[in-house]
């Protein structure tokens, strides 16, 4: 069975001893209240310097009541938790790959292994509207449990307690609170900690304290704020905590992952070479290395995303008497068996010692940054030039593409581009499109060199960020119109092979030639707006 995963709403408070749980009727919406007693068991999973607890994240297998299986919960951004869950299966003491790779990004080569056990006797009231439906649960749970085996159910810190629970189910937010000032008012608490297990183990071992969330802002930088590495730091440490944040999502495949992480790769590559005179390149360039190395499966899996995408929109926009043949169907096809393939592929380089070393690396970088001298000056004296740099960089490029570039792409497929690599490595290229693609990537790295540093040198530098990234958009338009010609030609010929009419396949060739050369024309405009003086000015 795959796993489900759903958005968990609830709050926790604590329960004096003497305390008892008020009459729920008359809380908004609800008509009746049904009460059950659940006993279950869960034992929880952690490495064994609880780098899950620390970070929030709890997984743990559980025994009896409805609900029994493996979770994993993992905090979201506005408080609220998300929940996977898996069927028990038959392994008692090891976790299910599927959610082991979910946790990855923080357990990396280490071992998850029983951390503790915990009892529940849980009495669930739910609290249902007129039409059935259960609006929330409201949990009264009595609470013992093992750490490394040690009973912590009776005598000192580590005996048993009562919490209590209130968990959305079809609910609002309107019932959870009016839940809650009840609750509070019949004498609870609020949670003096995030999660059982964190309790647990807090009272079993103290140094563990409660768990919190990964310091992404901390360490510092190390320089004074204002500084050019200080900027520069804060830009490397949001895309580090961006990358391993996405890491998760890439994992599970979730729409739009794979590009957002790519992006965190390119942006931290990109930062780490146009500000390399501010670190020492002995640390940095291996990792830019790696980085790109990282790109490669995630740009095949994007790369396949966007061309699916733009080829069934451009099926759709077309009249139904021109589509001939099982066109759909082909590109359904061919799709599917291209994510799949993808998708495997970005997992296993993930699942990699190489990546994991990264990772590490990563955090090594952001933890203890090898500074330069030119990173202890003021922002405003250095990092203008250095996106200047950049800047006649992608200048250069441009001005390489040939008037009328990309025209002389013929039937044949010649003057298509695939892939981000240079232009010696792009199939079937001639010089126009590669001169194009060359300009493309000039610009993203202006862009992003730009985009790093807009925070600390104000609106000029944010401005010509969004000048360069549209010129950016023109060409990853025509780009991605190339690439699709080419796709459209292979899959055409394919098709004729099996006898099929073709017909379709080349109508399509002819459209996104004209895409193509609108993107050119785009292009064009876009650059002489973004080349203006009043642009550039900021960076002499």
């Amino acid at each position: 069975m795959a796993a489900q995963t759903q958005v968990e709403r609830e709050i926790k408070l604590d329960v004096p001893e003497g305390v008892e749980l008020p009459e729920l009727d008359g809380l908004p919406g609800v008509a009746e209240v049904r009460t059950e007693v659940i006993d279950h068991e869960a034992v929880y999973f952690d490495t064994a310097d609880l780098r899950l607890l620390r970070n929030r994240i709890t997984l743990r297998r559980r025994s009896g009541g409805p609900d029994e299986g493996w979770h994993l919960k993992r905090p979201l951004p506005d408080g609220d938790r998300s929940e996977t869950r898996l069927p028990l299966g038959r392994a008692t003491r090891t976790v299910p790959s599927e959610l082991r790779g979910q946790v990855q990004v923080h357990v990396r080569t280490g071992t998850l292994v029983p951390v503790a056990t915990l009892r529940t006797r849980r009495e669930v009231h739910r609290l249902v509207a007129d039409d059935g439906s259960v609006l929330a649960e409201v949990c009264d749970d009595a609470v013992d449990g093992t750490v490394g085996g040690v009973d912590r159910s009776s005598g000192g810190a580590g005996s048993g307690w009562r919490e209590w629970e209130v968990e959305l189910v079809d609910g609002d937010d309107a019932l959870l609170e009016a839940a809650r000032e009840r609750l509070l008012g019949a004498g609870a608490v609020a949670a003096g900690h995030a999660s059982k297990v964190g309790r647990l183990l807090r009272s079993a071992m103290p140094e563990a304290a409660e768990p919190v969330p990964e310091p992404v802002p901390e360490p510092v930088s190390g320089l004074r704020a204002g500084t050019a590495g200080d900027v520069v730091w804060r830009h490397l440490a949001e895309q580090v905590a961006a990358l391993k944040a996405l890491d998760p999502q890439v994992r599970a495949d979730e729409p739009d992952a794979v590009h957002r992480l790519r992006v965190a790769a390119r942006r931290l590559r990109s930062t780490l070479r146009t500000y390399r005179p501010l670190l020492d390149r002995a640390v940095t360039d291996p990792l830019r290395d790696e980085l790109d190395a990282l790109g490669e499966p995630l740009g095949r899996a994007r790369d396949a995303e966007v061309l699916a995408a733009r080829l069934e929109a451009l099926v759709a926009e077309q009249p139904s008497e021109l589509v001939l043949g099982p066109v759909e169907r082909r590109l359904r096809d061919r799709a599917r068996a291209e994510h799949r393939r993808a998708q495997d592929d970005v997992v296993a380089y993930l699942a990699g010692a190489r990546y994991l070393a990264l990772l590490d690396d990563l955090d090594a970088l952001v933890a203890a940054p090898p500074w330069r001298g030119r990173a202890r000056r003021k922002a405003t004296k250095v990092l203008p030039a250095a996106v200047a740099r950049v800047w006649r960089d992608a200048v250069a490029r441009v001005e390489a593409v040939p008037e009328g570039a990309g025209d002389i792409a013929g039937p044949d497929g010649a003057g298509d581009v695939a892939g981000e690599n240079g232009a010696g490595d792009i199939p079937g290229a001639v010089g126009a499109d590669v001169a194009l693609h060359e300009a493309r990537k000039g610009v993203r790295r202006v862009r992003y060199a730009a985009e790093a540093v807009a925070p600390a040198l104000g609106g000029q530098a944010a401005r010509f960020a969004a000048r360069v990234e549209a010129v950016q958009d023109a060409l990853g338009e025509h780009q991605d119109s190339v690439v699709a010609r080419r796709a459209l030609r292979e899959i055409g010929v394919a098709a004729h092979l099996e006898g099929e009419n073709a017909f379709t396949w080349g109508l399509l060739h002819g459209v996104e030639r004209e895409r193509s050369a609108s993107a050119r024309a785009d292009f064009r405009r876009r650059w002489s707006k973004a080349t203006r003086p009043k642009r550039t000015r900021w960076l002499t």
